[in-house]
C-alpha cells in the first residue's frame, strides 16, 4: 500500500497575521514536519492569506477541497481544525462531504495540533466530539445573550437597532413618547373593531397620524406595531 498522498492547507486571517504561531510560515513548517513524522507523501501545500475561517469560500480551500474530490491527494493537512473553518455548521459539511464514515467523498483529515487522524475511529469520534463541544458552546452564549437582552428589555432598556413606535431613546431606557402611545392605542381598538390592516393603514393616514418617519402609513407598518404591543 502506497504513501497517503496529503495536500497541506494554511490560513492567516488580516489580524492574525503577525501572531506567533499562526504565521504561515511556522503552519506551513509544522504540515511540513508532519508529513514527514508520519510518511505522508506532501503533494502541495495550498494557502489562504489574509482570509476569514467564517465562510469555506476561499481560493485556496477550494482547491483542496477539488484535489480531495478528484482524487488528486487523498488528505489535508492543517495545523489546527480553525484553520480549516471556524463555523461549527461548516465543519459539519465538511465532515458529511469529506470525512464521515459515509462521506461520498472518502478523504482523511488530518490536524497536527488537536491530534485528529479521521483514518482511525478514535480520529473520527475525537473530530465529532469537539464539533458537538463547539456547537454546545455557541448554543450556551447565544442562550445567554438572549437571557441577558429580554432582561435588559424587561427593564425598559434599549438593546439598539432601530427605534420602536412609541418610544424615544433616552440614554439606555426607552421612554414613552405620548402621541405615539395614543397611535397604538387606537391601533389596537381598531383592530378590536374587526379593521383590516389596510382599513387601519387607511384610517390612520386620513386622521394625519404620523408615522415614524412620516408620509403614508402601510400594511407592514400596523403589523409590525401591532405584533409588538402583544409584548408589552
Amino acid at each position: 500500500m502506497g504513501k497517503t498522498r496529503a495536500i497541506g492547507y494554511t490560513r492567516v486571517s488580516t489580524t492574525e497575521q503577525a501572531s506567533e504561531g499562526y504565521s504561515l510560515a511556522a503552519q506551513e513548517a509544522k504540515i511540513r514536519a508532519y508529513a514527514e513524522l508520519y510518511d505522508l507523501e506532501l503533494v502541495s501545500i495550498e494557502t489562504d492569506a489574509g482570509q476569514s475561517g467564517k465562510t469555506l469560500d476561499r481560493p485556496a480551500l477550494g482547491r483542496a477541497l477539488d484535489a480531495l474530490r478528484s482524487g488528486t491527494a487523498d488528505a489535508i493537512v492543517v495545523c489546527k481544525l480553525d484553520r480549516l473553518t471556524r463555523s461549527v455548521a461548516d465543519m459539519a459539511h465538511l465532515i458529511d462531504e469529506f470525512f464521515g464514515d459515509k462521506a461520498p467523498c472518502t478523504a482523511t483529515l488530518l490536524s497536527v495540533a488537536d491530534q485528529i487522524d479521521t483514518r482511525t475511529a478514535g480520529g473520527r469520534l475525537v473530530l465529532n466530539v469537539l464539533v458537538s463541544v463547539a456547537q454546545w458552546e455557541r448554543e450556551t452564549i447565544a442562550e445567554r445573550t438572549k437571557a441577558a437582552l429580554d432582561h435588559k428589555k424587561a427593564i425598559g432598556e434599549f438593546t439598539g437597532g432601530t427605534r420602536p413606535f412609541g418610544f424615544e431613546v433616552a440614554g439606555t431606557r426607552l421612554v414613552a413618547l405620548p402621541h405615539e402611545q395614543e397611535a397604538i392605542t387606537l391601533i389596537l381598538d381598531l383592530r378590536d373593531q374587526g379593521q383590516t390592516l389596510r382599513e387601519i393603514a387607511a384610517e390612520l393616514t386620513t386622521r394625519g397620524i404620523e408615522t415614524k418617519r412620516g408620509g403614508r402609513w402601510h400594511i407592514q407598518t400596523v403589523k409590525n406595531i401591532l405584533e409588538r404591543a402583544q409584548f408589552r
